[in-house]
């Protein structure tokens, strides 16, 4: 998901290891507050945040490459806050039935091999933690479970 910085909906995880209390999403919109009166400060017609913090830049691709606006988030980036758990859950879009199993059944493959530290999904099928992404175990895994989310076993060659 976009960030404030990156021109979208501040609803990204930076860091997101705040646990969700009201305290921690005051504090967020706080800091969303500071952080759009600074961007005004430096030039950009930034809305308010919503009531947990979001601020909707809109979709327009431009706007991530305007200069103004790249200096003005450049400035201003120490009033950004990791958002807490439960914004960034509020957040997501509820995962179907199918969309859960299909997490289950990647979570399954994955601890089967190699990665026996990947997390269970919760029962919404989302909530995975940490694990050791870095292990030889955990790379065999992800290329043999990637199909399973639709990431290719091979991937082509990049580009760029």
């Amino acid at each position: 998901m976009p960030t404030a910085a990156s021109g979208g909906a501040a609803t990204s995880s930076a860091a997101s290891g705040e646990q969700g209390g009201g305290g921690d999403v005051a504090a967020y919109v706080q800091a969303q507050r500071a952080y759009v009166k600074c961007l005004r400060e430096n030039g950009v017609d930034a809305p308010d945040p919503d009531d947990k913090g979001n601020i909707d830049f809109g979709d327009d691709p431009a706007l991530k490459k305007d200069a103004e606006f790249q200096a003005a988030t450049e400035k201003c980036a120490d009033h950004l806050r990791a958002v807490p758990e439960s914004v960034e859950k509020g957040n997501q879009t509820e995962l179907t039935a199918e969309q859960i199993k299909v997490k289950q059944q990647y979570a399954k493959c994955m601890q089967e091999n190699g990665a026996s530290d990947f997390p269970d999904p919760g029962p919404d099928g989302l909530g995975q933690g940490e694990w050791d992404q870095s292990s030889a175990g955990a790379k065999r895994a992800i290329r043999i479970c990637g199909p399973i989310v639709g990431v290719p076993a091979t991937p082509g060659p990049g580009k760029g």
